[in-house]
């Protein structure tokens, strides 16, 4: 007996005299009332068996043959995503280092595969909220932005924690790699950022967007790129980058964005922007949480690259 002959049948039926001489895959097709394709594609699996063997598609059915049609075989489930570092924790919250490449909760086409699957593959609490494909998730990261991400465990921890991000109460400061090196050193971007009015996947400065302000500072003068401590007072989508690219100087490997081929030279495969420190006063307990997470390996390659340009060049 075959796999398919163990499993509950989606079909079962005796050929009869009209039927017989045909080519199985038709008479599937027309029981099942699909086109002929999907009933080839059941016969390649090996769902469809006459007389309890597996059959080519072209096989031609006897009178009185019994014809089964197994259910597909339930698809294995996607592996979990890598464990995410978790570098604080307590019963109502953990700050995690999010890694590039990682989409913090599932939406925009992607479903699975997020930090919100590893963190409970990993067994973190993650308290629920208004989205259910969002849980724990107060604040994100974009896919692309490795570093400090809080989330919470318990609708408290939630409650707090929105207040304190809505209160500017939470103190996020960014590393980024950018295109030239900025005029004035430092200066704060205050403008507002709105969906971009063509590419809706985009965002813009435009003074019907939400209030946005933005100050850095360049820490590393590289003469074609800089690197910069970059401190958020509001948390829009995308506001690092929009904002250095509204000045002139994109993150780093950001073509989204504007930026040049610079980033690619370097060998970043994303933009240069990281979530380097993060400080608040825990919203449940009061404790104060400060972390810092140092540069991955790519952007201190990276760095290291500019540097030895430099060098070289004295």
């Amino acid at each position: 007996m075959s796999d398919d002959e163990g499993r509950d049948p989606l079909l079962e039926r005796r050929v009869d005299a009209q039927e017989a001489g045909q080519r199985v895959d038709a008479l599937v097709a027309r029981w099942l009332d699909e086109p002929r394709a999907a009933a080839q594609r059941r016969l390649a699996a090996g769902e469809v068996t006459v007389g309890g063997a597996p059959v080519a598609k072209s096989h031609v059915v006897a009178v009185g043959a019994r014809v089964r049609v197994a259910r597909p075989a339930p698809a294995a489930p996607p592996p979990a995503p890598p464990p995410v570092p978790i570098r604080w924790r307590d019963a109502h919250l953990a700050v995690v280092a999010k890694p590039a490449g990682l989409v913090t909760h599932p939406g925009a086409g992607v479903a699975e595969g997020t930090l919100v699957e590893a963190l409970q593959a990993q067994g973190v609490p993650l308290a629920p909220g208004e989205d259910p494909a969002r849980p724990g998730i107060v604040h994100r990261l974009d896919r692309g932005t490795s570093g400090l991400l809080v989330v919470v465990s318990s609708e408290e921890a939630r409650r707090g924690l929105t207040r304190l991000l809505a209160q500017r109460q939470v103190q996020r400061r960014y590393w980024a790699l950018v295109d030239g090196v900025p005029r004035p050193p430092a200066a704060t971007i205050d403008a507002p950022i709105a969906r971009h009015p063509r590419k809706r996947t985009l965002f813009t400065t435009t003074a019907e967007g939400r209030p946005a302000v933005t100050r850095y500072e360049v820490e590393v003068d590289h003469g074609r790129a800089a690197e910069l401590s970059v401190r958020l007072e509001t948390g829009r989508t995308h506001q690092v980058r929009v904002h250095l690219s509204a000045v002139g100087h994109p993150v780093c490997a950001d073509r989204v964005y504007g930026a040049s081929p610079l980033g690619e030279a370097l060998g970043l495969a994303r933009p240069a922007l990281h979530a380097a420190a993060l400080a608040f006063a825990h919203p449940v307990t009061g404790e104060q949480v400060s972390l810092t997470e140092p540069l991955p390996a790519d952007l201190q390659q990276a760095r290291a690259a500019l540097a030895g340009e430099a060098a070289s060049e004295a």
